[in-house]
């Protein structure tokens, strides 16, 4: 079995977050500041070696005349010993006449082939390049110096290499001052990112122990509105999903308290009526359809609880599909159709499409709990009518009986658990559950009394969904 992947620290994904880009940058911003450091180290020493190319253009003159005519260079070394910073670095230099043949100085330096740049930083005719003598790398200024005596005129060439040791000296001591700086710029950085951070982070460890300090039937609302901003939703979420487990709970256990108390009833009965038929007191005929009369009404109590807390399951899954109303009516219409004609009821059925979101099983319920009771309540010969029809955006189920209605004192308290309309009339809990289904659904029901003039002709239970409109 393949190991777990530890889950993700939201700490360690700040620091990493907010450090990375800044050690790339710091990186960055290091090469750039040491390379314009080594730009103006070079700028510098070049100035030097153009100074040092200068010195010596102005040492030289034009010895002879005509065809005799030649370059003369009588350069000390004193020229280029003020130019030498120190010890660490040396300077040679090579006079080269127009056609670059040698005049004096070190013959070793190679006689420079390139072009002028087209617009160079300095107004000489010089140009700067890298370069080799004798093993060591150096860096030449060239000049191309006018030569004037007299009537004459010529152009010399003037190089002067330099070794590269004071440079890359004081290139280090650059880097290293930079990658310092840079160093604790770095350590500032990352102690001021983990303090901001762990007080970033504070509140929700702080709601992490307070949650994990409570009991396990504690599921009161955490304080949403004392969180910061960006964790309020987090808290609001969770209060909603606690919100929701107490209702679930709170269910369950009423459940479970109303199914004890109500079972006990008849299974107290059903225990009398077994003792009684046991000493024959009553005929043993007599007995067992008494006893068979109190096992249906459990059966009827167990199967009608057992709906309740399916009405629950179901509102929690929301497995709701688009259907049409109007097939589960005609259904259980049909299904019911034996109850009708046993009462001799004039019957009447009306429906139209219907669409709606909803449960198959919820729809079928309700209008089996709504119908039987209104089969149930109209007289012999009486009138009967189902009516399904769209007003608006909503699609209404009126099922009209005609019987006696019910009393408002009635219709205060007919939707509570156990409420019968009597003492005989069932267990009290047919119209809770359809209640409970109807508004898991996203509708509504009422129970309306139906008059002609003061006197009451029947009753009228109904039910409004809203449409499905796709």
């Amino acid at each position: 079995m393949a190991s777990r992947r530890p889950a993700p620290s939201l700490r360690k994904s700040l620091l990493l977050g907010i450090l990375i880009p800044i050690l790339l940058f710091v990186l960055v911003d290091t090469y750039s500041l040491y390379r314009q450091a080594l730009a103006a180290v070079n700028t510098a020493y070049d100035r030097t070696l153009l100074a040092s190319a200068k010195a010596i253009g102005e040492l030289l003159d034009i010895e002879g005349r005509g065809a005799d005519a030649r370059l003369r260079a009588q350069v000390p070394y004193s020229a280029l010993e003020a130019f030498e910073a120190d010890n660490r670095s040396r300077m040679s230099y090579r006079v080269s006449d127009a056609k670059g043949q040698w005049v004096d100085g070190e013959q070793d330096i190679k006689v420079w082939t390139g072009q002028l740049p087209q617009q160079g930083p300095y107004a000489a005719l010089v140009d700067f390049y890298d370069d080799t003598f004798r093993g060591d790398a150096v860096r030449v200024a060239v000049l191309l110096q006018p030569v004037a005596s007299g009537r004459e005129r010529t152009m010399a060439m003037v190089q002067v290499a330099e070794t590269l040791e004071l440079r890359h000296t004081l290139a280090r001591q650059i880097l290293l001052d930079t990658l310092q700086r840079q160093l604790i710029l770095i350590t500032v950085i990352t102690a001021v990112v983990m303090l901001v951070v762990d007080r970033a982070t504070r509140p929700v460890r702080q709601l992490s122990e307070e949650l994990e300090q409570r009991s396990e039937d504690d599921l009161t609302a955490l304080p949403a509105g004392e969180l910061p901003l960006e964790i309020q939703p987090l808290a609001v979420a969770t209060n909603h999903v606690m919100h929701k487990l107490q209702h679930l709970l709170d269910h369950q256990k009423r459940f479970v308290r109303d199914a004890a108390h109500q079972l006990r009833t008849p299974l107290a009965v059903l225990k009398v009526q077994v003792q009684s038929a046991l000493r024959g007191d009553i005929a043993a005929q007599d007995g067992l359809k008494e006893i068979a009369s109190t096992v249906d009404r459990a059966t009827q109590l167990a199967n009608q609880m057992l709906s309740l807390a399916k009405v629950e399951q179901v509102r929690q899954q929301q497995d709701f599909a688009a259907m049409d109303w109007a097939e589960p009516v005609r259904t259980i219409a049909l299904d019911l159709s034996a109850l009708v004609g046993e009462k001799d009821l004039d019957f009447e059925l009306v429906t139209e499409p219907c669409p709606v979101m909803a449960h198959e099983w919820m729809l079928r319920e309700t209008i089996r709990n709504l119908l039987h009771n209104a089969v149930r309540l109209s007289p012999q010969g009486g009138d009967l009518m189902i009516r399904l029809q769209r007003d608006g955006d909503w699609a209404q189920l009126t099922i009209s009986d005609s019987g006696p209605g019910i009393s408002d004192a009635l219709r205060m308290r007919l939707f509570q658990p156990f409420a019968a309309g009597s003492t005989h009339s069932g267990s009290g809990l047919g119209l809770t559950i359809t209640r409970e289904m109807v508004l898991a659904l996203g509708g509504t029901i009422q129970l309306n009394n139906r008059y002609s003039g003061d006197t009451c002709t029947g009753l009228d239970a109904c039910v409004r969904l809203p449409l499905y409109l796709s």
